[in-house]
């Protein structure tokens, strides 16, 4: 339930009134008076691994996403936002800290920040706004897996819901992958919509917004699909026919022109190769399980944003909806993230309500760290110091608003693209690069920078990149890549760079 101090008060003008006891005309005016002035509620709607298959950002032909585009339709879309890690525990962290992994040093899956003493009292976004007097709620997957950790759980948020996640499970794998990892899975299996934890989840924030508060609140609501595995129930597999399935585009010796470093960030992962997948007819199931946990999981923002108009508070909360990074399914002959190409990079964002306006389609680019400041902007909330993302409060009252930052995007070490409107520039640990023609080349098959025409383009874009590059943070682990005296090491192990990339 959503909880506040006000309403002790509430409960003592009750007792008082039955008493025929009323409060002076100018007592009550004077509290009036003192109340801090009304602030929106704020509705934070997380999305694991949604890359940007989404009806309004138009990243796959066939998707269907009613609820998610009715959103945007009622507010403002960033298509060309971009988040800050392909990986969840970075990307999340940097976003809930305001600061950049090259910042922290977190890249990977472990640590949680705050085992680094420099970032024990950081403020996050959820403790900024209990710090300026909202009720701060979370359920499902807000920061990465288990964290923060049991004891630290109620210094992120005051209350905490079910923790979602796959929810129901067959009993032994569907698809037997090269790497026997649990959560590499897709297809059906006999089980209810109900029984999952997407469904779980919604069901509980349901139910706080079914208890309307007296004072702001700002509740967060983090789905696990459409993450592997990629489990639904036949209704949602056939809304996408197999017989007409569109794949993704992709194209052959599409990895001839990248320098070898590319590949190291994803070197060895549970995630099937394309050619695997092509190898054992599993291509098109994966693209379907995938297409139809989107559509699952749109269908419980729909259910989430129905339980918001039908307690009236619409009118008076802020949405936000972010996906924490992207997902190859097949191109550039991977499925998973762990690049900083554009299937892995690019993330739905979308704003609606009070100041923002309707129908706003904005190509300015944007980044995930741009929440933190925007929501204070958005929510009157004191401003917040060292936050090194940018608001995006212009673009939610004008989309077409200028921007002079590009879209940052960092993975492991000294890694990182900087995307702008027209261009995307890859620099790797050992100074190797690439370099996309955005508007003429949308699925980055060409890489221009050996191209001596565009030099000038890169010194432009190189720019922008980090100044900040901290080493990984002590307790580093899991899709972890350094680069120490001239040689990749991946999880520990040294990788030869003649070596092709593993099945």
């Amino acid at each position: 339930m959503i909880l506040n101090h006000r309403l002790e008060a509430a409960g003592l003008a009750v007792v008082l009134g039955a008493a025929g006891i009323q409060p002076a005309r100018g007592a009550e005016a004077e509290a009036q008076e003192a109340r801090p002035p009304s602030r929106p509620n704020v509705l934070f709607v997380a999305i694991d691994d949604q890359n940007d298959w989404i009806g309004c950002l138009g990243g796959h032909p066939q998707v269907q996403t009613p609820h998610l585009d009715g959103l945007a339709r009622r507010g403002t879309v960033f298509l060309n936002a971009h988040c800050q890690s392909p990986l969840c525990n970075p990307s999340r962290t940097s976003l809930l800290t305001g600061l950049r992994p090259s910042t922290t040093g977190v890249y990977a899956l472990a640590p949680w920040f705050r085992t680094a003493d420099r970032f024990k009292d950081r403020v996050s976004l959820p403790q900024h706004f209990a710090a300026s007097g909202y009720d701060t709620l979370a359920t499902g997957k807000i920061w990465h897996g288990g964290y923060p950790p049991g004891g630290e759980r109620q210094k992120e948020f005051r209350v905490w819901g079910p923790p979602g996640g796959v929810g129901a499970r067959p009993a032994r794998k569907l698809v037997q992958t090269p790497d026997p990892n649990p959560l590499v899975d897709w297809g059906s299996f006999p089980h209810r919509d109900e029984d999952k934890g997407d469904w779980v989840i919604t069901d509980w924030a349901i139910r706080q917004l079914e208890r309307p508060p007296a004072e702001p609140f700002f509740l967060a609501v983090g789905y696990f699909l459409p993450h592997v595995p990629c489990y639904v129930t036949p209704r949602w597999l056939e809304l996408y026919p197999e017989d007409r399935l569109a794949l993704p585009p992709v194209r052959a010796g599409d990895r001839d022109d990248l320098p070898p470093f590319a590949s190291f960030l994803h070197w060895r992962l549970p995630e099937p190769r394309l050619a695997w997948l092509q190898d054992r007819d599993q291509w098109v199931p994966l693209v379907r399980s995938y297409l139809a946990s989107v559509s699952f999981m749109d269908s419980q923002v729909g259910r989430l944003l129905d339980a918001l108009r039908r307690s009236s508070l619409e009118s008076s909360t802020v949405v936000v909806v972010w996906g924490d990074n992207g997902w190859h399914l097949g191109e550039k002959g991977i499925t998973g993230k762990n690049t900083l190409w554009e299937r892995s990079t690019r993330v739905p964002l979308i704003f609606a309500g009070p100041g923002v306006a309707a129908g706003g389609r904005s190509r300015r680019p944007a980044e995930l760290l741009d929440i933190y400041p925007t929501l204070i902007d958005l929510c009157g909330l004191p401003p917040m110091e060292g936050l090194e993302g940018h608001s995006l409060a212009p673009q939610l009252r004008d989309a077409s608003a200028a921007r002079p930052w590009p879209a940052i995007t960092t993975h492991n070490h000294d890694n990182h693209s900087v995307r702008t409107e027209d261009w995307r520039y890859i620099r790797y640990a050992d100074g190797s690069e690439e370099l996309y023609d955005e508007r003429g080349d949308p699925n980055e098959w060409n890489n221009l920078a050996a191209d001596s025409r565009f030099d000038a383009a890169k010194r432009e874009l190189a720019r922008w990149l980090p100044r900040i590059n901290e080493p990984p943070m002590p307790g580093s682990a899991h899709r972890l890549l350094v680069y120490t005296n001239g040689v990749a090491i991946w999880e520990g192990s040294p990788i030869d760079p003649k070596a092709p990339l593993p099945p």
